[in-house]
């Protein structure tokens, strides 16, 4: 076994290169027997491991620094690098994390969760070398989807103004190998990566450009020519008209062949290149091959079908998926939007139903919030379903493009509050108190799947302005639900769940089942609960909470939020001060970015499960 001989980069470069392929295949073995286990991003890390062994194979790391897009590709690049035997507790409470950490390796060049980030990142990083004087390599592998986000085109121009030595590896996944990956683009780029040629054209243009009275327009004559030569036979003249010399495409499942590009373009040591690399997601796994958007995150699953675990429910992505698509059957005006998370929102049977109504918009956050925007002003319906996470991407939007203007924009918040094991940059911590904060908006919180469903109808007669609702992540009772409407939801009101004389707990969405088993672990203590859903964040029910107040000893707040800037705080800042003074506590998530972990771990450890909140309770109330 070769992967048991490699425990760092070191180990790495001693193979030779016809060893390389059947270290693919252990670490690719590696990976799903961890990941079928765990859970976690399988098809895109299936994807680069022959891309990441030529990599720390040709790069002196860390050293030279390797900025993954995203992350969540970094399994090969995690086992590689010293992070062998601890890859097999990754996204589990206390292992390694499922994306790069710097505190966790010096070859994690940065923090990464979120699309789009690595160009700058690099270019930010190239420039500080510069300064520095260092002479170290940077290298961003980005993939196509990433692409879509605007952030990337922001550093490119940047990237290709300063012509700092920054090297660009483009994943592309989106197809398999395809003619361009021929004998004759394999030769073209073997010719324009070559040292050889590079210095060649560095000094005869200099030359040229030097031949009193004609160099100038024959230096601009030659360079059209060979651009509209290379647009003819090579893609990628946007890059190079972006001042950034493009290589490719080249086949990133061939060891050989990407070591030798690499190797080549390292040498050329002025400017900024990019390497087009035609990989295929979920490589070497069938069912990932065959259907690579369920397996881009997956919980653990039977590797010999494909299927994962536990027993079937419906989410409240499909619940809000499914309700969309039944109100657009007689609303006509009703359009859904997503950007770039189709079946992650339960969007799909909209799309199948309404693909004319359907607008997926690539990685594209801003941009999705202000087309929606303007959307109402044609007296069009959107929705716009987004994870609480990637909204964070679109607060100014939110703010001047929506809220302002008081646009009739749906916003549908998926993954509201903790969501396991993809850790700080994937929990929805922070919608509470951006929405909250912005006048004009509704925000919303079901704690069961008809409420959403309820308040979905709802948000699609209300014209009267902006309206959120925030769902967590995770899954319903599936008997016998029906997508036509319930009870007809009227917001800024709270609802009472049980009733109680000695203690309040005020809540809401995912925590309602928290607070009722602390209702039941109080009871052998003699203590009186009243559960209190509020149901509508904003507008908070003042009245009604200030009444349940009148009429209890003591009261807490709990949320699956930030403390700081959340619900509990806001009804804090609203009550009267006599019924200020029952407050006991707002229960929440401290002011510190959380780690990975299920979410009874990470309730457990921020103190707001049922088991926790209890004992905390006995103490404070006597």
């Amino acid at each position: 076994m070769l992967l048991e001989k490699i425990n760092g980069v070191a180990d790495l470069r001693k193979l030779s290169t016809g060893n390389l392929d059947a270290l693919a295949s252990e670490v690719r073995e590696y990976i799903l027997e961890v990941i079928s286990a765990n859970g976690g991003h399988l098809a895109s890390s299936l994807g680069v491991v022959e891309l990441t062994i030529a990599l720390h194979y040709v790069f002196n790391t860390p050293r030279d620094k390797i900025i993954w897009d995203v992350g969540h590709q970094c399994y090969a690049h995690k086992i590689l690098t010293g992070r062998r035997e601890a890859f097999r507790d990754i996204r589990r409470f206390g292992g390694i994390a499922g994306f790069p950490k710097m505190r966790e390796s010096e070859y994690d060049a940065f923090d990464t969760g979120h699309s789009s980030t690595s160009l700058s990142l690099a270019c930010g990083a190239a420039v500080g070398r510069d300064l520095a004087r260092k002479k170290n390599k940077v290298i961003a592998v980005i993939g196509d989807g990433s692409l879509t986000g605007g952030m990337a085109y922001e550093a490119i121009n940047q990237i290709g103004h300063t012509e700092s030595d920054v090297i660009i590896i483009l994943n592309d996944n989106e197809h398999s190998i395809n003619e361009n990956v021929g004998a004759m683009s394999r030769y073209l780029t073997r010719i324009i990566s070559s040292s050889t040629y590079n210095r060649f054209r560095r000094k005869s243009m200099e030359i040229v450009k030097g031949i009193p009275r004609i160099g100038e327009a024959l230096f601009t004559f030659i360079s059209r020519f060979f651009e509209s030569f290379k647009k003819m036979l090579i893609p990628g003249q946007l890059f190079e008209d972006m001042g950034i010399r493009y290589f490719g495409p080249i086949d990133g499942h061939d060891i050989v062949s990407l070591i030798g590009t690499l190797e080549r373009v390292k040498r050329i040591d002025y400017g900024p290149k990019i390497i087009h690399v035609i990989t295929k997601k979920g490589k070497g796994y069938l069912p990932a091959e065959m259907n690579p958007a369920r397996f881009h995150g997956i919980g653990p699953f039977d590797r010999a079908t494909g299927l994962t675990y536990g027993e079937k429910t419906l989410s409240y992505s499909e619940i809000a998926g499914k309700t969309l698509a039944h109100l657009a059957r007689n609303d006509k005006n009703i359009v859904a939007i997503t950007a770039a998370m189709k079946l992650g929102t339960g969007l799909f049977e909209f799309e199948n139903k309404t693909p004319d109504r359907f607008f997926d918009v690539g990685i594209a956050e801003q941009h999705a919030v202000t087309f929606a925007g303007a959307l109402t002003a044609s007296g069009i319906k959107p929705f716009l379903s987004i994870y609480s996470t990637f909204l964070q991407r679109a607060v100014d939007q939110l703010i001047h493009d929506i809220g302002i203007m008081n646009l009739p924009v749906r916003i549908l918040i998926d993954r509201a509050g903790a969501v396991g094991q993809d850790g700080e940059t994937h929990h929805g911590l922070f919608d509470i108190a951006i929405i909250r904060n912005i006048p004009n908006f509704i925000l919303l919180a079901p704690s069961t799947g008809e409420e959403l469903r309820d308040m979905i109808y709802f948000a699609s007669r209300h014209d009267a302005g902006p309206v959120a609702i925030r769902y967590p992540r995770g899954g319903v009772g599936a008997d016998d639900f029906t997508f036509e409407e319930g009870r007809r939801f009227v917001p800024g009101k709270i609802r009472r769940l049980t009733a109680g004389r000695d203690l309040a707990i005020f809540t809401f969405g995912d925590m309602v089942p928290v607070a009722r088993r602390v209702r039941e672990l109080l009871i052998p203590r003699g203590v009186s609960t009243a559960v209190v859903n509020l149901l509508t964040i904003k507008p908070l029910d003042i009245p009604g909470i200030e009444r349940i107040l009148r009429g209890v000893r003591y009261a807490i707040t709990l949320e699956n939020g930030m403390v700081s800037g959340g619900a509990g705080e806001s009804i804090l800042a609203s009550v009267r001060a006599d019924l200020r003074k029952k407050i006991l506590l707002c229960a929440g998530f401290p002011d510190r970015f959380v780690p990975h972990g299920s979410n009874a771990q990470l309730f457990r450890e921020a103190g707001i499960d049922a088991e926790s909140l209890a004992k905390r309770l006995r103490r404070l109330m006597r």
